[in-house]
């Protein structure tokens, strides 16, 4: 089995490494961007208020949101409402080759952290803005993934016809976040040619826009709407999930005729093989109802893990359902490196040990690992501000000042 282990933490093959980006950023979209560069090697300075990023509080749904998207971080907490904070801000944000934000349009400019103050004191900077949405006439609403998936199509095709429902993960702002770092990337290395930076922005609305573009392009070359995934005519007969004995469930496919006679061949069905309304994929696409009719009373006794193993050795597509927390066991992740070990920095299971997924990318033959933990909250306050100059009077004037925690 191939092992794929994560890049040593010392190593000098990170592709990022000697990049400073300093993070003004918080929730999902900003971090996953930071994060894309802290993995590959940037050094990564995450600017948290006094009282923290307020995903380190969360409950529920967001409770994951910091340990999962902040590693490979350093953390200053400063105040930027207090003038003393805000100077040290400046200072760190001048020194950087990358400066991230997502915070509302106007934000920014209040404590001239925005690009064009920046910009005039370092003409090399790029200045990453997360968005909600791109500059135009939605700019000044406030966007959330939720907001944005009903608006842009998502939610629709997600959910039934009549219900919509957004999509079980932070899809916008995840990817909005790598968008936003493919376009560092790109600026970095124009940089690299004219030796100027540039402002790059990355946005909600546009992100969900470009996911459900197949839908709209589908109208486009049809005429018809696109229907709600649900309730979508399916282009192939075999495509569904199926609740098997003892009540599991498993989804099975078979999208090629090839893959439909060794399907039944597996399966035992020879009688389903000959039978002229299942001859091809389309004469079985129009019969789809009476087909899984048949094929779920067929399976209804066999076992999820018996059906696994038939499908498997054919090479026909198929998947357990399984849940999130499933997933810290998976065979295949273990084996190959894509979980890390990561310590969490917050709540009622602070410096409990536990693993996280990486980037499902790999560097040379190798996973990008984790060279820093989750950080506390200002964990590294006193660290920065030496590096600027800092005296231990001056960073003790500043915390009795409440500017630095």
């Amino acid at each position: 089995m191939n092992q794929l282990k994560p890049l040593p933490p010392a190593s000098q093959a990170l592709p990022l490494t000697g990049l400073r980006v300093v993070e003004f950023t918080h929730m999902v979209m900003g971090p996953t961007c930071g994060m894309v560069l802290a993995d590959m090697g940037a050094d990564v300075i995450k600017v948290e208020p006094i009282e923290g990023d307020r995903t380190r509080h969360l409950l529920g749904a967001g409770a994951g949101f910091f340990p999962m998207f902040n590693r490979n971080k350093k953390s200053i907490a400063i105040d930027l409402h207090q003038p003393e904070g805000a100077v040290v801000a400046r200072q760190l944000a001048t020194s950087a080759d990358v400066v991230l934000e997502n915070f509302k349009p106007g934000t920014m400019a209040k404590y001239a952290l925005d690009y064009p103050a920046l910009s005039r004191e370092n003409e090399r900077l790029i200045y990453v803005s997360h968005k909600g949405f791109l500059p135009g006439p939605y700019e000044h609403r406030t966007a959330l993934d939720e907001v944005v998936q009903m608006m842009g199509g998502l939610a629709y095709m997600t959910g039934r016809p009549g219900d919509p429902l957004r999509a079980g993960s932070s899809v916008n702002d995840i990817m909005g976040g790598l968008f936003g770092a493919i376009g560092t990337l790109g600026a970095l290395i124009q940089r690299g040619i004219t030796g100027k930076g540039q402002e790059v922005q990355s946005a909600l609305f546009e992100n969900n826009v470009f996911l459900v573009g197949q839908h709209m392009l589908q109208y486009a070359m049809t005429g018809q709407p696109a229907a709600p995934m649900p309730a979508r005519i399916s282009p192939w007969a075999v495509y569904d999930v199926f609740t098997v004995k003892n009540g599991e469930q498993i989804f099975l496919a078979a999208v090629s005729d090839a893959q439909w006679l060794a399907f039944c061949d597996a399966l035992g069905f020879d009688d389903l093989k000959l039978d002229p309304r299942f001859a091809s994929n389309n004469d079985r696409v129009r019969a789809r109802p009476a087909l899984l009719a048949i094929l779920r009373a067929r399976l209804a006794d066999r076992t999820a893990g018996e059906l696994a193993a038939l499908l498997e050795a054919r090479e026909l597509p198929f998947a357990p359902i399984r849940r999130p927390e499933e997933l810290f066991d998976d065979e295949h992740l273990l084996a190959t490196g894509g979980l890390a070990d990561i310590t969490l920095p917050d709540g009622a299971r602070a410096g409990q040990a536990t693993k996280a997924p990486l980037f499902p990318f790999t560097l040379g033959g190798q996973r990008l690992g984790v060279r820093l933990q989750p950080p506390r909250l200002g964990q590294h306050t006193a660290e920065l501000l030496i590096e600027l100059g800092y005296s231990s009077g001056q960073m003790e004037t500043l915390r009795v000042n409440h500017a630095i925690a």
